[in-house]
């Protein structure tokens, strides 16, 4: 048969240089359509032809490949620069880019190693508990492993009360209302002082922000505050703040005429 016929000497079929360098007839016949490696001829039966020149030239392409290059860099680029300084600066573009993808799959491993931390804390499987999670970890957000701590109906109203700036901004002034309460009981400033009912006051709209109103809410964050199973540092530190801040607000809400966390205990 036509296909069959002998090749002509110092040429190789497809088959045989995707042999002799390792990869396959696709890849080839990839390279071929992208215009990145062209065969050197066609035999009469239709046959790509191959010659030593083509190796050469096929052995950069996969060079290039290692080091991240893509085809339209190799094609229109790459392989017809003419002076070093031009190679040497697509180098040094590639080997940023190489960093950059380091720099990322590294940070991915470090939320798989955390996520495997918590997921193994959890009680359960939980995928969307995970996502949020994840969600966390790219926000660079310290606090993530209290998601484990939340139930499904406060996950579901955070997701539809914040999204992820404004629940970062959240746990920043949370985190900042803790620090300036531990700040005033080191320093022997009363709750009842008009600094300490300045911040129950701004303590308490920051409440109110996070519930929108919601009593139900204020009374799973009661409950959420008096779980248990959280980091032993991250438990001390909220305790040593409340022992200014429950005393503010007890002094704040008396100013008021109510006390709602006294409501939603009831």
């Amino acid at each position: 048969m036509e296909k069959y016929r002998a090749i002509p000497q110092g040429y190789m079929t497809v088959g045989e240089i995707a042999k002799k360098m390792g990869i396959t007839v696709r890849t080839l016949q990839h390279y071929d359509r992208e215009g990145v490696l062209s065969p050197s001829s066609v035999s009469a039966g239709g046959r790509r032809l191959y010659t030593d020149k083509d190796i050469v030239k096929l052995h950069q392409i996969l060079s290039l490949k290692h080091l991240g290059f893509s085809l339209d860099d190799i094609k229109n680029r790459l392989i017809s620069m003419d002076t070093p300084a031009e190679v040497a600066d697509a180098l040094a573009k590639q080997a940023a880019a190489v960093r950059e993808k380091i720099d990322r799959l590294s940070e991915s491993l470090r939320e798989l190693d955390l996520l495997q931390k918590e997921v193994l804390q959890m009680k359960s499987v939980d995928f969307k508990k995970y996502a949020d999670i994840i969600v966390n970890l790219q926000m660079q957000n310290d606090y993530y492993w209290l998601i484990k701590h939340f139930d499904d109906q406060m996950l579901d109203h955070i997701r539809k009360r914040f999204d992820m700036e404004s629940s970062t901004a959240f746990m920043q002034k949370f985190m900042s209302l803790q620090e300036k309460a531990v700040q005033l009981e080191k320093e022997g400033v009363l709750p009842d002082s008009d600094e300490g009912q300045r911040l129950a006051e701004t303590y308490w709209n920051m409440i109110l922000e996070f519930t929108g109103g919601d009593m139900g809410m204020l009374s799973k964050l009661v409950d959420f505050g008096q779980s248990d199973g959280f980091d032993q540092e991250w438990k001390e530190k909220q305790d040593f703040a409340n022992t200014f801040i429950e005393p503010a607000l007890e002094a704040y809400f008396s100013r008021l005429g109510t006390d709602p966390f006294q409501e939603v205990t009831k």
